[in-house]
C-alpha cells in the first residue's frame, strides 16, 4: 500500500468530516487498528477522529460493540460492528471490517473474504470484497477499501 494514497485519503477523509462538522470511528477486526492508526494520522485528527475499537476477539464483538450475528464472519456482523462503534463513541459515521485474512480459509470462506460496513447516522450499508495475497496483503487493501468507503460516504 502506498502511504502516499493512504495518507491522501485519510487527510480528504478529514476535510469531509472538519467541513460537515462530525465525527468518525472505527471497528476493527481483521485489520487490527491498522484504520485507526490511519485516522489518527489524519489532518487535524483530534477534529474529527472519535476514536476506534479492536475487536478481534469474538467476546468483544459481542460484549462491547453489540454483535448478535450468528457467525463474524458475515455482513450482518460488520453491519452490527459499525453501528456498535457509532453508538459506544457517538461518532457520525463509523466504519467496520471482518473477515477472513488468511492463510487458511475459515468458515468455508476463501482468505481473503471481507466484509465491511459504513454506518451514517441510522444508516448502516454494507459491502463486501475479495482480495488476493497473504495475510499483510489483505490487511492493506482492507485498509484502503475501508477509507474509500468512508470517503465516499462523506463525499
Amino acid at each position: 500500500m502506498a502511504d502516499d494514497d493512504l495518507q491522501s485519503l485519510t487527510d480528504e477523509i478529514g476535510r469531509l468530516a472538519r467541513d460537515r462538522s462530525i465525527s468518525v470511528a472505527a471497528a476493527e477486526s481483521l485489520t487490527s487498528g491498522a484504520i485507526a492508526s490511519a485516522f489518527g494520522r489524519g489532518e487535524q485528527a483530534s477534529a474529527w477522529f472519535a476514536g476506534g475499537v479492536v475487536a478481534y476477539d469474538e467476546r468483544v464483538k459481542r460484549e462491547v460493540l453489540g454483535v448478535t450475528a450468528e457467525s463474524v464472519l458475515t455482513p450482518q456482523c460488520a453491519r452490527e460492528l459499525a453501528a456498535g462503534v457509532a453508538r459506544l463513541l457517538g461518532a457520525d459515521v463509523a466504519v467496520a471490517v471482518t473477515g477472513v485474512g488468511g492463510p487458511e480459509p475459515e468458515e468455508d470462506l476463501a482468505p481473503g473474504t471481507v466484509f465491511a460496513a459504513i454506518c451514517v447516522g441510522e444508516t448502516v450499508t454494507d459491502a463486501a470484497w475479495r482480495f488476493d495475497g497473504d495475510p499483510s496483503a489483505v490487511v492493506e487493501q482492507t485498509v484502503l477499501a475501508a477509507l474509500r468507503l468512508a470517503r465516499d460516504a462523506l463525499a
